[in-house]
């Protein structure tokens, strides 16, 4: 490019004008192209049935639009093959140490995507955040919060739900979390999980009716999930050791004595989602059941067994006449004993 009142642009010349122009043509047309991608999959994968292949599918897009992006701008800038290989090492080199955090998270994107830790719509546990993942992109995985059940709560994370349901929060993670710390995942391989209830009763109720009617409650209130549960743990088994002995669908009761009362903790298998509804209802059918055969839930109580003698003194009287229990009347300070 010819000078202009002494003055030269390093660099810009008719070559690097054609290559600006080529690669902004390249980035336009890739961009429409991935965005026809995208309106093709809304179109043809929608609905709840489709979240997950359109989940891939989208992924899918963007690493090839990735990939295609980084060949084509390699190929419009480098006509060498040596000098894109060096310029491209130099390139990685200074990013690894400068983005150490960025370059992580991209990492765990692509270990997140061989599809061991989680997936769209899974409910996890990851970075101190638990909830639904919605979201993945290359540096951050986008998740619906949801609240923390009794006696699972982090004091580091203000919680006024206390349940497994939404906060209305959307909260947003590294995906370099992966490798930092563990990730719960509630719904992948087995959409299940053991929850338990406390009941306690007195020493001198019927144990056996309150048993009893603690398991049929149970049992009416998770029926037909008991044989899903039963297939899933089927497709588990072949991929991972797991226990037999340890591994039980069905509804148990175990027994713990306390100084107060006997506690009855009932054991159960329900679906990840809409747990809170399913507790609720087998505690309301639990305490009709109770109250139908007379079974008391036991409350914490107190027995005095001595109470000491009591003096009371009305201040607007003689105070040279005292008035005992008995009602005699004694010399010294006024005072009513009882």
């Amino acid at each position: 490019m010819p000078a202009h009142a002494g003055v030269h642009l390093v660099g810009v010349d008719m070559t690097t004008a054609t290559k600006l122009l080529y690669t902004v043509v390249f980035v336009a047309g890739l961009v429409v192209v991935r965005w026809l991608a995208r309106l093709i999959v809304r179109t043809v994968l929608r609905g709840r049935a489709h979240t997950r292949g359109r989940f891939w599918t989208r992924q899918g897009i963007n690493l090839a639009t990735a990939v295609i992006v980084t060949l084509g701008l390699i190929s419009i800038w480098f006509d060498n093959g040596l000098h894109a290989a060096a310029a491209l090492g130099l390139l990685t080199a200074a990013l690894a140490f400068a983005l150490q955090k960025a370059v992580a998270s991209v990492a765990g994107y692509f270990l997140i995507l061989r599809g061991d830790v989680f997936a769209i719509g899974d409910r996890i546990v990851m970075g101190g955040v638990r909830g639904d993942v919605i979201g993945l992109g290359f540096l951050r995985t986008t998740i619906l919060e949801m609240g923390q059940p009794t006696g699972d709560e982090d004091a580091t994370v203000p919680m006024w739900v206390q349940a497994r349901q939404y906060t209305g929060r959307v909260v947003t993670v590294t995906n370099g979390a992966v490798f930092d710390e563990p990730v719960y995942n509630y719904s992948r391989d087995f959409p299940f999980i053991w929850e338990e209830m406390h009941v306690p009763i007195n020493y001198d109720a019927d144990r056996d009716l309150a048993e009893r009617l603690v398991l049929d409650s149970v049992r009416r209130n998770t029926e037909g999930r008991i044989d899903v549960g039963r297939q899933s743990l089927q497709q588990l088994r072949p991929r991972y050791f797991v226990p037999a002995a340890e591994v039980s669908l069905e509804p148990e009761v175990f027994y713990t004595m306390t100084s107060n009362w006997l506690e009855l903790a009932v054991r159960f298998v329900v679906p990840t989602h809409d747990i809170r509804r399913v507790k609720s209802d087998i505690a309301k059918s639990v305490a009709d059941a109770f109250a139908e055969h007379g079974v008391e839930v036991a409350s914490a109580t107190y027995a005095i067994v001595d109470v000491p003698p009591l003096t009371v003194q009305a201040p607007d009287a003689d105070p040279a006449r005292v008035y005992p229990a008995d009602g005699g009347t004694v010399s010294g300070s006024r005072s009513r004993s009882c």
